[in-house]
């Protein structure tokens, strides 16, 4: 179990309107809860962009989150939070061959990120409903979610 780590993607302040937000950062308070009782790395991504100004009030994570000076933070530009951060170096150097996901937003970063560590040869977790997202022109955030998950399980990742 020593070569696991927590993926937190994106809970950033700008990203407020999240499908059941209170309810994801409440448990993903307890998997961190879990992780730090392992004394299992913590690992929190943030995305950058013209709206998420790295360290503006937008660009920072959520107050609500257990996140301490301790934990791992990257920044990246992409969905992909492989794609041009220290991430792999960062697991490499941990040995971490194990990542548990959550965060936002499903459909881009979360989803992306999961398949591309599949790709990576990595094994893939998340708890059921860890992950949220925004309604938008074509399907609400739960269907969203829900038709994720059903395509990521036993695919790209193993639900716990």
């Amino acid at each position: 179990m020593k070569n696991k780590a927590l993926i937190v993607i994106d809970l950033q302040n700008g990203l407020n309107g999240l499908f059941q937000l209170n309810e994801v950062l409440a448990s993903v308070n307890q998997r961190i809860t879990d992780y730090r009782k392992n004394h299992l790395p913590i690992i929190f991504i943030q995305h950058e962009d013209e709206e998420l100004v790295p360290n503006s009030p937008a660009w920072q994570l959520f107050d609500e989150l257990d996140a301490r000076e301790e934990d791992f933070y990257i920044g990246k530009t992409h969905a992909n939070s492989f794609f041009k951060t220290t991430l792999r170096k960062l697991l490499d150097e941990h040995n971490i061959t194990e990542l548990e996901f959550c965060g936002a937003q499903t459909e881009y970063c979360v989803d992306t990120t999961i398949r591309m560590a599949h790709g990576l040869g990595y094994r893939n977790f998340m708890k059921k409903g860890l992950s949220t997202t925004f309604n938008n022109d074509l399907l609400d955030a739960k269907t969203i979610i829900q038709h994720h998950e059903n395509l990521w399980n036993g695919r790209f990742l193993t639900f716990i």
